[in-house]
């Protein structure tokens, strides 16, 4: 197997498994804060002991030593892991993942803020679309039984901090920060566990609860291990997929319809971005394609 096939295929499983992310925040019975206690706990924990077991704590010194770009990165992983289900508890979940969809949107004013990196024109018309759908989103959500522009806000703070803590990393891209993706998760949790009540969630639901921290730990490592092989645009085709399947999964297991104008709106969405990313990476290609001499 090539290395870019293993990156296609790890960061493929790493999108499947953070599809039921929305659909396990639906079925388990508990206030959305309890589920993100267990989530970010469970997920956090696990992630913590498999560092140390392979690697010991090393991984964790390297990402303290980032100071404050590894601070915001935690900040925007952590703070995003909490909103998230917050604004999955008060909108659609079509929403949700259609708003979260625009993150590149984010990275890339970020990175032009911080990193002083030209906004280019294809950016610019891809921002312009998104923000056409994303108006559309907001549009239906005053007319969705099951939408809520309170969620779609939360949505969107979301998308901000995980692309503020995206561009953060890329200031200390040599070192990983999956440590710190359980420094994050664990931080969170004991942020929010005061108010959390996680002793509320009923015994039966415990295996829902295991398995959807589980799930976020194995979507975690893929997806922080396949982009290792693969080009970026690469991964952000593949993360498309989370926006177009969640909200089917939904619908097909708890009978959740999207509504008319959210299929719209992320349509516009996640086709924008596609294009964008189709267009990158057909440049990458034809950049990186071997010149042949002439005969």
């Amino acid at each position: 197997m090539t290395d870019h096939l293993k990156g296609l295929l790890i960061t493929t499983i790493g999108v499947l498994f953070v599809v039921p992310d929305s659909l396990f925040v639906r079925l388990i019975e508990a206030p959305a804060l309890t589920i993100a206690f267990w989530r970010l706990l469970v997920a956090g924990g696990l992630t913590a002991l498999g560092v140390l077991a392979v690697q010991g704590r090393a991984p964790f010194r390297a990402v303290l030593a980032t100071g404050r770009y590894g601070a915001i990165y935690m900040l925007g992983v952590g703070g995003s892991g909490v909103l998230f289900v917050l604004a999955v508890s008060l909108t659609s979940v079509a929403n949700v993942v259609f708003i979260i969809a625009s993150m590149p949107v984010f990275a890339t004013v970020f990175s032009r803020l911080f990193l002083a990196e030209p906004i280019r024109l294809r950016m610019l018309l891809t921002m312009a679309a998104v923000m056409v759908g994303l108006a559309v989103i907001a549009y239906g959500s005053g007319e969705a039984a099951n939408a809520g522009l309170a969620g779609d806000a939360l949505a969107l703070a979301v998308s901000a901090l995980f692309a503020a803590g995206l561009t953060a990393a890329r200031h200390v891209r040599a070192v990983s920060m999956v440590p710190g993706v359980a420094l994050a998760y664990l931080g969170a949790a004991l942020v929010i566990a005061p108010v959390a009540a996680p002793l509320s969630v009923p015994v039966a639901q415990a295996p829902l609860v295991m398995a959807h921290g589980g799930f976020i730990l194995l979507s975690s490592v893929c997806l922080a291990l396949g982009p290792r092989y693969i080009t970026s645009a690469e991964v952000a085709l593949l993360v498309l997929l989370e926006s177009v399947l969640a909200p089917l999964l939904v619908w097909a297991v708890v009978g959740e319809n999207p509504g008319g104008y959210a299929v719209l709106g992320g349509g516009i969405v996640v086709g924008a971005l596609m294009v964008s990313n189709l267009i990158v990476l057909r440049r990458s290609r034809i950049r990186n394609r071997p010149s042949h001499p002439a005969s």
